[in-house]
């Protein structure tokens, strides 16, 4: 498979589951900078942090080594577990990078971050930015890469085993009595049991405001004044946050599918499932003129039944797979909604429903794996375990009982008639979650900084349009681009004018005009 749609398929999961500088220098160097000057007031929640304690963090010198993998450099950061007791439990963050090859003058450091949030930022770095973004970009900056705190190389979450996952993965998510939704509570409940048990330590400090302030240490030690990044999904929250934290601090931040920070989790949710619904519709309208096509010929509403018809069918008998894990409908939606993450996996989501609706599930279970980060060897990386342990501590449950979820089934099923009810009762997950939430939704404006490019697909299935549009307006200095196109984020899927216009303000720090638009 190809590493870049690998990370489409899985680094990106969705909310339910359950992304040198213009200005004036201060004459400090950027760690007395960063140790000194306080962020604007503008962090979220009432959360204080005492800046000078941290300048010992800000000061580290790291000590970088190889990675095996050739042209990489790794190292290890500290930061505060906990950023309101500075002199209390260090953690240790994984960090890599690959130096700028030239020609043309260096521009600092270009931090990237996939999405997630669990997507792991130096496997996206290594296996896709670090080689694949456009040459010109590589060759001004040093491209990098900090594990987010609880994701994979970065003290990361764990919750389950691999055969506990393998069986929380295949409940039913589309409860038609009590005894199946008692069944579903009772997973939310042993998953976020299991998290605690194995990360309690962690779990109350991963969320994305003190990942964003682990980004301001890295951006520091790696000797730049200001932060250029560009995050996708979830990695826009993150840059936004960023943004909104030390405004004076940030550069050129590229904010590529973009997600609104001011809607609550249910709102999330709902939009969210809207989007895969349109993405689903793209897809069968696409499929109904092909002539391998599962879901019939004749349009992409007898599609949509047909889809539907499918998993009712799986949900009373599920396909086998030549293993010991079946197909049912859980895993078979999962497999179809890793496929709307990008276009080009549409001819393999046509072959692997062929061959399930002849009852071999293997090809669909195989995408809904590549979706969960499951390995052949049954083991899982801790995407899902991270996905939501952040989630949840940014945002207050979108449900917190099976009953407010009952109630508000009617407008997830009619955001998405083919995924509406199991995505609403995914979006029950953090009910149960040990560890309250620290964040809430709120606007994000960032007054002070640089001009910020937020991108939004009009297809993308995973973060609405409407959301970037929405963070571009709520941001005081974004400028919004649009890719006219389907699949998930814009920045390097095959539009010249987007790639071109996002290279011209990392390399110039020229945005692209107000309303610009491309396909």
């Amino acid at each position: 498979m190809d590493t870049r749609r690998q990370f489409r398929l899985s680094a990106t999961a969705f909310v339910a589951a359950g992304l040198l500088i213009s200005g004036c220098s201060s004459g400090k160097s950027p760690s007395e900078a960063s140790a000194s000057d306080g962020a604007s007031g503008a962090a979220p929640g009432p959360v204080a942090v005492d800046q000078a304690a941290l300048k010992k963090y800000y000061d580290q010198k790291l000590t970088w080594r190889g990675c095996g993998v050739p042209g990489f450099q790794c190292a290890t950061m500290k930061a505060p577990l906990d950023y309101t007791k500075p002199d209390g439990t260090e953690i240790k963050l994984a960090v890599s990078r690959k130096k700028a090859t030239g020609p043309g003058k260096r521009l600092g450091s270009l931090l990237v971050n996939p999405g997630g949030p669990g997507g792991t930022a130096i496997g996206y770095l290594q296996s896709y930015a670090g080689i694949g973004y456009p040459a010109q970009v590589r060759a001004r900056y040093d491209m990098a890469a900090i594990d987010p705190r609880g994701v994979a190389r970065s003290e990361p979450v764990e919750c389950l085993s691999g055969k506990e996952m393998d069986a929380y993965t295949q409940v039913d998510q589309t409860p038609d009595d009590q005894a199946e939704t008692t069944r579903l509570a009772g997973s939310f409940k042993k998953f976020a049991q299991g998290c605690e048990k194995r990360s309690g330590t962690i779990l109350p400090h991963v969320s994305t405001v003190e990942a964003a302030r682990d980004m301001d240490i890295f951006r520091a030690m790696l000797g730049d004044k200001k932060l250029s990044y560009v995050g996708a999904s979830y990695g826009t929250f993150l840059g936004a946050t960023y943004a909104e934290l030390f405004p004076t601090r940030t550069g050129r931040l590229v904010l590529d599918g973009a997600m609104d920070p001011s809607l609550p989790a249910r709102d999330l949710n709902r939009d969210q499932t809207a989007g895969f619904e349109t993405a689903f519709q793209s897809f069968a309208k696409d499929c109904v003129k092909q002539a391998d096509c599962p879901l019939g010929t004749k349009s992409a509403a007898d599609a949509s039944n047909r889809m539907k018809a499918f998993f009712r069918t799986l949900d009373a008998k599920p396909a086998t797979t030549g293993g010991s894990r079946p197909l049912g409908e859980s895993l078979a939606t999962t497999g179809v909604i890793a496929a709307m993450y990008d276009e080009s996996a549409w001819p393999q989501l046509r072959e692997a429903l062929s061959s399930a609706m002849d009852g071999d599930g293997a090809a669909l279970l195989s995408l809904a794996d590549s979706y969960y980060e499951r390995e052949s060897d049954g083991s899982y990386a801790n995407l899902m375990y991270a996905n939501s342990a952040v989630n949840c501590l940014d945002l207050p449950p979108g449900f917190t009982t099976p009953e407010a979820v009952a109630k508000d089934l009617p407008s997830f099923e009619k955001a998405s008639p083919v995924f509406g009810k199991g995505l609403a009762w995914a979006s029950l997950n953090c009910a149960y979650w040990p560890t309250k939430a620290t964040g809430s939704p709120h606007r994000i404006e960032a007054k002070g900084a640089a001009p910020i490019v937020v991108v939004g697909t009009t297809r993308d299935p995973a973060t609405p349009y409407k959301w970037a549009q929405s963070l571009a307006r709520q941001l005081s200095s974004g400028t919004l681009l649009t890719y006219d196109g389907d699949g998930h984020t814009a920045y390097g899927r095959g539009s010249d004018c987007i790639d071109t216009a996002i290279n011209t303000y990392l390399l110039e720090g020229t945005p692209p005009p107000a309303g610009k638009k491309c396909s």
